[in-house]
């Protein structure tokens, strides 16, 4: 029987994962990991497990990440959900040699479900969103020019590269999780970037935040 890894640091996103996980994997032991360190180490204990990974939030510095982890631990596999990724990352995702699963935070039930069907079956699985956005081609962020960043997108974008959580830029700047939430989507999505890692690498070379501050 194989484990099923929840790779989440959002308690109420997880508790909704361990949920389906319970109805529709009865019998598969679940473990739950918090970080990069606590993944490597559960791997280490169960290589052939399935990984359910919440990519945008987790602490992953991209997706090459993923591809060394899977070279790593070749009888794993991965189901990714996250509210939001760019075209480029899910190109290389869907195109790689990897039994890759993806759906969206926003996806129905029951494509969440055969995703984690599949996903212990070593078969690869898109939600019809992400199938729907790949079919229908747009120009990606190396195509037209990017969108410009507004003031308050990088004076937010700042704060997540200097490490804030959302909670406390929320309360820094007087304003509700739900807001800041939408800015930092906002963001992902003008930059084409699916996490904080990638994007405080723009937020470097932007000049929107400088070596100095973010390595104090």
């Amino acid at each position: 029987m194989r484990t099923i890894i929840l790779a989440d640091n959002q308690d109420l996103t997880k508790a909704g994962t361990l949920y389906l996980c319970e109805q529709s994997a009865s019998g598969h032991p679940i473990r739950e990991v918090a970080d990069r360190k606590e993944l490597i180490m559960q791997l280490s204990e169960t290589p052939d497990a399935l990984v359910i990974l919440d990519y945008t939030l987790f602490d992953l510095t991209g997706i090459d990440e993923l591809f060394i982890l899977q070279s790593r631990f070749t009888d794993m596999s991965w189901l990714l959900i996250s509210e939001q990724l760019s075209e480029d990352f899910l190109r290389r995702i869907v195109y790689s040699e990897e039994a890759f699963c993806v759906v969206l935070k926003e996806s129905p039930v029951s494509e969440i479900r055969m995703a984690l069907q599949s996903g212990l079956r070593y078969e690869p699985y898109i939600c019809g969103r992400v199938a729907q956005l790949l079919i229908h081609h747009r120009p990606g962020i190396k195509e037209r020019e990017a969108e410009v960043l507004t003031s308050t997108e990088k004076e937010i974008l700042k704060l997540m590269a200097l490490g804030k959580t959302t909670k406390e830029i929320a309360a820094e700047r007087i304003s509700s999780i739900h807001t800041i939430m939408t800015h930092r989507k906002n963001i992902f999505r003008k930059l084409a970037v699916n996490n904080v890692h990638e994007a405080t690498k723009y937020a470097l070379r932007a000049g929107i935040i400088d070596s100095v501050e973010y390595y104090i």
